[in-house]
């Protein structure tokens, strides 16, 4: 598709571990790191990245006219943690092993990933004035996230999570919307919209109400911005107004059978529910399908098969398809093939889920690379 071919920056197909570039300096355009509370009147579009370098161990990286950020727009949810053996039956009290919470969302997720993959990335959503905003604030500073998009609402709560984690590596998760579902202007924002259209990539979700996404993928649209919508959170059908303006769907083969309506447990029945997507109108449909790897279907093409990287051992798989969405975006927007997007995108996710939690089990670019580069 012309608008994606329009993402390609990089001549070099070969992988950097940091992004080199050089930065003009715009004293007036700054994140105020020694406050961290955020300001709920935005401005400032276009800051220079200035993270503390000395206390993250990937520093942002700056914004320049030549390297066009990743912009996600999305959720931020403070995830709630408890470990137990199994879920409990109905009626059931069961005791939890232990329990923690730790920053998350489906949208934070995917801009800490770009972060840490030391890809310059702005972050778009609102959390309450609220303690779980604060730690939401914090993690995503330290990944090297931009933050001067992001709301603090007096209005709603952080939104947060329960996330029930097994022994056996696997998560089920009760989400509690708050401010990533309340509090949204009607209209966005012309400086939101403005680092929009300047994005080289923009991720979405679905854990924010879905006008927001129409507006945001508008606008892109219109900018020549590629669009990759992540299928997780509501399990609402998706507008076909929305999809119009999606260069990529994203959904996990589950997703992908709730919004087709269609079986989805083998390839062959993953294939042609993909088919009716793209009879809906989307060129693009990049599945994930957990320990069976993922696939890049393209419309007229034939598919891209890329299998699972194992892992060493499965901690937790929370996080997981967040770290292989953006990390597959942020190496397309870097120019790199379809087919080594998959394969970086696969070996993200492998180092994520052996690591507990979401942001804190997002890769570093290094690692990453070393995985790649294994016999």
């Amino acid at each position: 598709m012309s608008a994606i071919r329009a993402a390609v920056f990089s001549p070099s197909n070969q992988w950097h571990e940091k992004i080199q570039t050089h930065f003009p300096t715009h004293p007036n355009r700054s994140i105020n790191n020694a406050n961290p509370n955020l300001q709920s009147n935005r401005r400032n579009p276009f800051p220079c990245f200035s993270v503390d370098a000395s206390k993250s161990p990937n520093p942002a990286t700056p914004l320049t006219a030549t390297t066009p950020p990743l912009v996600v727009v999305g959720s931020a949810n403070a995830d709630i943690y408890v470990e137990i053996d199994r879920l409990p039956k109905e009626g059931e009290t069961i005791s939890a092993k232990s329990g923690q919470t730790l920053a998350g969302g489906k949208g934070a997720n995917q801009a800490a990933c770009g972060g840490k993959l030391s890809y310059p990335t702005y972050f778009v959503g609102q959390v309450g004035e609220d303690a779980h905003g604060k730690l939401i604030t914090e993690a995503l500073k330290s990944g090297g996230v931009c933050l001067d998009r992001l709301s603090a609402v007096s209005g709603a709560p952080t939104g947060h999570a329960v996330v029930m984690l097994q022994s056996d590596g696997q998560n089920s998760i009760i989400i509690v919307g708050g401010s990533n579902m309340e509090c949204w202007p009607e209209r966005i924002s012309d400086e939101d919209l403005e680092v929009v259209r300047n994005a080289g990539i923009v991720l979405l979700q679905r854990e924010i109400p879905e006008s927001v996404n129409v507006q945001v993928a508008k606008a892109a649209k219109s900018a020549g911005v590629p669009v990759i919508l992540d299928a997780g959170g509501m399990d609402t059908p998706i507008s076909r107004e929305l999809l119009n303006f999606v260069d990529i769907l994203s959904p996990n083969e589950t997703e992908l059978g709730r919004l087709t309506g269609m079986p989805t447990e083998s390839f062959e029945q993953i294939s042609n529910a993909v088919v009716k997507l793209h009879k809906m109108g989307v060129k693009q449909v990049l599945v994930k399908l957990g320990d069976k790897g993922s696939a890049l279907f393209v419309d007229g093409e034939e598919p891209l098969k890329q299998p699972v990287i194992p892992a060493a051992k499965v901690l937790d798989t929370t996080g997981a398809g967040d770290t292989f969405t953006a990390s597959f975006a942020v190496a397309l927007v870097e120019g790199k093939s379809k087919r080594e997007c998959l394969r970086f995108a696969a070996a993200a996710a492998s180092l994520c889920v052996q690591v507990k939690g979401a942001i804190p089990s997002m890769p570093e670019r290094k690692s990453v690379l070393n995985l790649l580069q294994s016999p």
